[in-house]
């Protein structure tokens, strides 16, 4: 890495405390990162390391126990990653579950996106939902009816009961659609059997990676 650029001591210590094989991971992505965008600027937001140009989120990453994410922010760039077929909609972050620096697009094409994304923050086309100057309103989406075995396990349970009913609408429709999507009986028995354990708990249903 050129010694010009500005990195964040906080970053360092978010690498050096994650797990073995999430280091060269992350280190490389950091890299890229730089290379492509000599204007990028490091922070940590939510307690995880961010990119941010011209004072918007280009991107970030994170680190678990087995796997690591990135995450490309805006949607211009989600429509390109969509288009090349790279966009992982069912896992956190844009890339999918990662790792090995092998599970990354090749550096040319990451570098190739990377420039992309910065090219539509430079052109004034990047919109994002936590960019102040650009706001996207999206459509309502429509509503999904709980699986009645689910409603029955609810009421079975006055504390996941209180809990559900306290949860936000966007909080309620991913159990709903959790457990909806089940395509087996013994599947979607299993995932309402988590569900009223999780709720119960007070978590929601991707606690483990986000809060809603």
């Amino acid at each position: 890495m050129s010694p010009t650029h500005t990195f964040d001591p906080r970053i360092d210590a978010y690498i050096a405390k994650s797990k073995p094989f999430a280091q060269p991971i992350l280190n490389h992505i950091r890299e890229l990162l730089h290379k492509a965008c000599p204007g990028v600027v490091e922070t940590i937001k939510w307690s995880r390391p961010f990119f941010e140009y011209k004072g918007v989120i280009l991107a970030n990453v994170s680190a678990f126990k087995e796997h690591c994410s990135f995450g490309f922010w805006g949607e211009e760039i989600a429509a390109v990653l969509r288009d090349a077929k790279l966009l992982q909609p069912d896992a956190m972050g844009s890339l999918g579950r990662l790792t090995r620096i092998e599970d990354l697009p090749s550096d040319k094409q990451m570098l190739g996106l990377l420039r992309q994304a910065v090219a539509f923050i430079d052109s004034g086309q990047y919109t994002s939902p936590i960019a102040a100057r650009h706001k996207v309103v999206k459509a309502p989406k429509p509503s999904v009816e709980a699986p009645p075995e689910f409603t029955r396990a609810l009421k079975a349970n006055k504390k996941a009961s209180a809990v559900f009913a306290a949860l936000s609408p966007s909080c309620k429709r991913e159990y709903v659609e959790w457990i909806a999507d089940a395509k087996r009986d013994e599947t979607r028995y299993k995932r309402i059997a988590t569900a009223i354990e999780w709720i119960g708990e007070g978590k929601q249903r991707n606690w483990k990676y986000q809060n809603c």
